[in-house]
């Protein structure tokens, strides 16, 4: 995989690229070979691919040909990508690029639909004889079958990680003496596929303010479940970050957690089933999280160890690496399952039109969201505070673990209502994540002895056992200093001075 960065110029048929061989003392520029690309985009009918900024293409020229792009952010005119390569004749689309691209495609076939023949003449930057970067002139023709539609050109400049700081700004300015157009970051098959690739897909974010109605409010809620959902579900699927399936898994415990928040307003039956099928997809990302999570932990304690105790640690993080991948297993086959598909369109249809109780265009739903929003925090709040004031004075670690929960969705409440009721649920919810992070490293702590005095039984070594010992040891320090912080925590969350607005 690469992470491609690039700025993307239009140019006008009579542009030539300046020299660039004057951008420093061990910059050097020197042409490249000219490219003779042949690419086929595949896509929906309806476009989702290039709707959501994703590409698949097979393009005649690159090796290995097949290439899926995935979105990863803009800092202004600069575009990120991650760029997966993958090999595989030209018509059949490779299983692993198509189930890179199942979250945005969902059911709907890929088929070709746009092919951009393209004359490439590269200039390569070098610094200290390593190529840093590439400007690429490109002049791209558009096919419709084989009838020549359109043509259009555009420069690209494109850096490596390697690249010296300030490097691509430099290029650009260059460029843009020189007669180059604006910065734009229109990919070259959303610029050939016209219009109906720039539209938004159903259930696309979409931000709730102070004169929303609760409708708006439910809408943006799904909707951003779901774009974090579906934005980590290739990183999930590539497993080379654990922040994806972190992040996908914040996304679906959102989601439940928003829509028990909401539940008072929405059909029962409709929001039951769509919070049951999203804790399905929540349990399989758990299973693989929670293990990261210990793998993580007992990776940064490893260094508190003396170094030969330290070494005793790598078979332990070992069996929580095997258990992780019968987890990622279980995981892949989930999401490969027309169960997560079916998930996937009820929340698209879920983010476009909630079912309320009393219908979607009567009732709540066109209720204003600043009337409604308080009564529904302060349910969770009174749920949360019952359960601290029935705690006995040293509470057991599950009532400490349920007090989390309870703190987790108060939170989640809150920042959902933030974008309308402002600085104070935001204050609020900052507050409550305090409760939850502590009480969070708390049962993390717990969850690591647990599984540590499992494992004494299938220790290989002495020393094992004994670096076992010592783990256990400091998960019981770090749950002891946990319990000694919440209360402290807690009592600037209850502050009734944060939770005024909840009436």
């Amino acid at each position: 995989m690469k992470l491609e960065r690039e700025v993307k110029l239009a140019a006008w048929g009579g542009f030539v690229v300046p020299p660039l061989d004057d951008l420093g003392p061990d910059v050097s520029a020197a042409p490249l070979r000219t490219k003779k690309l042949d690419a086929t985009y595949y896509d929906t009918r309806d476009l989702r691919l290039a709707r959501a900024g994703v590409s698949l293409r097979h393009r005649v020229g690159d090796d290995p040909p097949w290439t899926v792009k995935l979105p990863d952010g803009e800092a202004g005119p600069v575009m990120s990508r991650r760029e997966i390569t993958f090999a595989g004749p030209a018509g059949t689309i490779p299983p692993e690029a198509a189930a890179l691209v199942r979250a945005y495609a969902r059911g709907e076939p890929l088929a070709a639909v746009a092919r951009l023949k393209t004359e490439r003449s590269r200039l390569g930057l070098s610094v200290d004889g390593a190529q840093v970067a590439e400007i690429a002139d490109d002049e791209v023709s558009v096919y419709h079958g084989r009838r020549l539609a359109s043509r259009f050109r555009e420069v690209e400049v494109e850096v490596e990680a390697e690249a010296p700081d300030g490097l691509l700004e430099t290029v650009v300015d260059r460029l843009r003496g020189a007669g180059a157009g604006e910065p734009d970051t229109t990919p070259k098959v959303v610029r050939a596929l016209g219009p109906r690739a720039l539209e938004p897909l159903p259930g696309a974010v979409t931000r709730a303010g102070r004169d929303s109605t609760m409708g708006e409010v439910v809408r943006a809620a799904v909707a951003h479940a779901l774009a974090r959902i579906v934005g980590h579900d290739p990183g999930v699927r590539l497993g080379d970050d654990p922040e994806d399936v972190h992040q996908a898994r914040v996304g679906t415990r959102r989601l439940r957690s928003d829509l028990r928040t909401f539940r008072p307003l929405l059909d029962p039956e409709w929001v039951a089933g769509l919070r049951e099928e999203a804790g399905w997809y929540a349990g399989l990302l758990g299973d693989v999280r929670d293990i990261e999570v210990l793998m993580e932990r007992l990776d940064h304690q490893a260094h508190t160890l003396r170094k030969e105790d330290a070494a005793a640690v790598t078979p332990i993080v070992a069996r929580l690496a095997k258990e992780r991948e019968a987890a990622r297993v279980r995981l892949l086959e989930g999401m490969d399952s027309p169960r997560y598909v079916a998930l996937l369109d009820r929340l698209v249809d879920a983010a476009t039109e909630p079912r309320f109780a009393t219908g979607a265009a009567s009732g709540p739903a066109r209720q204003g969201a600043a009337d409604l929003l308080p009564g529904l925090v302060r349910r969770p709040w009174r749920r949360l505070a019952g359960a601290v004031k029935d705690l006995p004075e040293v509470p057991a670690d599950e009532e400490l673990h349920a007090v989390r929960i309870l703190a987790k969705h108060t939170r989640y409440a809150a920042e959902a209502a933030a974008p309308v009721i402002g600085k104070r649920a935001t204050a609020f919810a900052k507050a409550m994540a305090g409760v939850q992070t502590v009480l969070g490293d708390h049962q993390d702590a717990c969850v690591m002895e647990d599984w540590l005095r499992k494992a004494v039984p299938k220790t290989r070594s002495t020393r094992e056992a004994m670096v076992i010992g010592q783990l256990v040891g400091l998960q019981r320090a770090e749950a002891a200093s946990q319990r000694a912080q919440w209360p402290e925590m807690w009592r600037r969350a209850s502050d009734p001075g944060l939770r005024g607005w909840l009436g």
